[in-house]
């Protein structure tokens, strides 16, 4: 007996119904591939934006904290700067700096968005070049017979980003400067002062570096020469009575991380602050077209100094 066996194919029909299946699936997950690769970038960025500005802060925490100190172990050393040196605390508002010329004397007018200049002067500690415990803002150590300086600063990259950089003092005794975080559109600074008499190490007013600097100039000044005059504006100087100094930080990221429909204004040191102070002030219609689109972060921090007091 011959048994018949029936075989069945594939019609095309099947086949391109198959194939249809198969390329939705593959698309799908090509979508969803696409969509995760674009939050981890988001992310990354994010992380990276945030990881930047809380290490800005921390380092002028850092550096702020230790305005004026001096070696209790070695009091014969350099220490903290006198006054007739002048303050712990100077600043400079809208303004760069150069990062060969010495301390904040070789200022530039051509600051980013207003931003400010702040320098912190500081005693060392240890023997020779400094046992590590007082570091300058690159974080070489500073020797008790030395004395320290961290200077921030704005300037632009050689590609034209903005960056924060650290200025200090190099064991040959010129100048250097380092970047510390990239993507600034602004870098305020409001130093309080302490205006009780005698002082109770409290701040009671806030003002930028020209208004502390006009009140110096409204200071008469005693001596009977130029030299004595200019050496008792300097003791009598109001940066001596700075005890807090606050700093706000604005940030951007990496291109392409927001669609910037909706333009946005930022209050560094919030809206009640009216006085006319470039660069506290940042409204992204007024920045260049390729940065209007950035995310953004406000960083900000207020650090009580140990500045001596003044007059």
């Amino acid at each position: 007996m011959t048994v018949r066996r029936c075989c069945a194919g594939v019609g095309l029909a099947e086949m391109l119904v198959a194939l249809v299946l198969g390329m939705l699936v593959a698309l799908a997950s090509a979508a969803m591939l696409a969509s995760a690769n674009g939050d981890f970038l988001v992310q990354g960025a994010s992380a990276r934006l945030n990881d930047g500005g809380r290490y800005a802060l921390a380092l002028l925490g850092q550096a702020l904290r230790q305005a004026g100190y001096a070696d209790p172990a070695d009091p014969a050393g350099g220490g903290p700067p006198s006054a007739e040196e002048g303050a712990a605390i100077a600043g400079l508002d809208a303004c760069s700096v150069s990062p060969t010329g010495p301390g904040l004397a070789a200022a530039l007018p051509a600051a980013v968005n207003g931003s400010d200049a702040l320098a912190v002067r500081f005693g060392g500690s240890g023997s020779g070049a400094g046992d590590g415990s007082v570091t300058d803002c690159a974080g070489f150590a500073v020797g008790a017979r030395a004395q320290g300086w961290s200077i921030f600063y704005v300037a632009r990259g050689d590609d034209g980003e903005a960056e924060l950089r650290c200025k200090y003092r190099a064991d040959s005794g010129g100048w250097r400067a380092d970047a510390v975080v990239r993507g600034v559109d602004s870098f305020q600074v409001l130093y309080g002062l302490d205006t009780d008499t005698p002082g109770d190490g409290m701040a009671n007013r806030f003002l930028n570096a020209t208004a502390i600097d006009a009140l110096d100039a409204a200071l008469e000044p005693h001596g009977e020469t130029a030299a004595e005059r200019a050496l008792d504006r300097s003791r009598r100087s109001h940066w001596h009575r700075v005890v807090t100094v606050r700093v706000a930080l604005l940030l951007h990221g990496e291109a392409g991380m927001r669609d910037g429909a909706r333009p946005l204004r930022y209050a560094l040191f919030g809206d009640a602050y009216a006085a006319a102070d470039p660069g506290t002030r940042i409204d992204e219609v007024a920045l260049p077209a390729p940065l209007r689109a950035r995310p953004r972060r406000l960083f900000e921090t207020a650090v009580t100094v140990r500045n001596g007091g003044g007059p």
